[in-house]
């Protein structure tokens, strides 16, 4: 049964879509390509490099481990769509709205769109395009979809902080390489700051949603719920998710310097990996800017500078080219379908 709040929730989020559609499509997005270029073009000329060497490690490369660390990485999406959809199951309270929920390779894709959006986009506009897109396939509010994203968020910023510190242990304990401190206080700066933020909520929340005003009140109950809800159950399954999805991260960046027949040391591997992660979260495009140097920087511990760049360069071809490339293509296609599925709607409805 439809009415007046229905029609109104639908249009919110129709404007809300076609502002974000307009925002990845606009033309600061295309400028944030021209920044995002020109940073690299300032990294290239501030690192003393031997270019010629470090084509010639790429052009040696070996094409079927480059493939194999492309393929791993996007494996990884499928173990965080099996993740996410875990977590929005649980922060539903009724067999009905479970049954809306995406499948796990949909949502899957989602998290693809979302983080291609990222890559295009400042200020990480992507997680809020995600959660979008999957309020509109599971048919829920926005708010409440959000409140799945920052639960899957929580549970990453935890493993991530635990798999780094543990890296870092053991990376000083086999080696003589010392790893920056800045990575692992980030790591657990961000693990620690979204763990506060779920506990003030489950305090407080409700006595502070008893001050907004209705209509915001209802959201952000929505949003608890969806934050909430989702630690309902099955924490051991989807932590193993998410370790998963990370070792995968891990594999792809092993990969990866295989094919250019370098070898940095397993124990160093996750503190690469995962400090590429943590350096992506800053508000550039895809994180560009910050992750090239910072990543650089991690794998001069065991290479020299044109073999630590050749490293660099092929794993972003993966993180950021690829993620432009494919997710593009999936976001194009969804919002086709989407038009597609409108129009046969629209011709029924007359």
């Amino acid at each position: 049964m439809s009415g007046p709040g229905h029609r109104m929730t639908s249009n919110n989020k129709k404007s809300q879509s076609v502002s974000l559609r307009q925002r990845i499509l606009s033309l600061p997005t295309l400028l944030s390509f021209g920044v995002a270029a020109a940073f690299i073009v300032v990294l290239a000329t501030q690192f003393d490099l031997d270019w010629s060497a470090t084509w010639g490690n790429i052009r040696s490369m070996n094409p079927w481990l480059y493939l194999l660390a492309l393929l791993l990485y996007y494996m990884s999406f499928v173990f965080r769509g099996m993740r996410w959809r875990l977590l929005a199951l649980n922060a539903l309270d009724t067999d009905e709205d479970r049954a809306k929920v995406p499948s796990a390779l949909q949502c899957s894709q989602v998290i693809v769109i979302g983080w291609f959006v990222n890559a295009v986009v400042w200020l990480r506009l992507g997680d809020a395009y995600r959660a979008l897109a999957f309020s509109e396939d599971a048919k829920n509010t926005f708010s409440w979809s959000l409140g799945t994203v920052l639960a899957e968020r929580v549970l990453d910023m935890a493993t991530v902080a635990v798999v780094i510190f543990f890296s870092v242990l053991v990376l000083t304990a086999t080696s003589d390489l010392a790893v920056s401190q800045y990575i692992i206080v980030m790591a657990f700066v961000m693990a620690f700051g979204v763990i506060a933020i779920i506990l003030s909520m489950r305090l407080y929340g409700s006595k502070v949603a008893q001050f907004l005003p209705g209509r915001l009140e209802g959201a952000y109950t929505r949003f608890q719920q969806g934050t909430l809800g989702g630690f309902k159950s099955q924490m051991p399954y989807m932590l193993i998710l998410g370790l998963a999805g990370w070792l995968l991260e891990m594999a792809r960046l092993y990969f990866v310097v295989q094919a250019l027949g370098l070898d940095i040391g397993l124990a160093l591997i996750p503190v690469v990996a995962l400090g590429h992660a943590i350096l992506s979260t800053v508000p550039t495009p895809g994180g560009v800017g910050a992750v090239e140097p910072g990543m650089t920087g991690l794998l001069l511990l065991s290479l020299d500078r044109s073999n630590a760049v050749s490293v660099a360069i092929m794993d972003r071809s993966i993180t950021y080219v690829s993620v432009i490339i494919i997710g593009g293509l999936i976001f194009l296609l969804r919002h086709a379908m989407r038009i597609r599925s409108s129009r046969k709607e629209t011709t029924v409805a007359s």
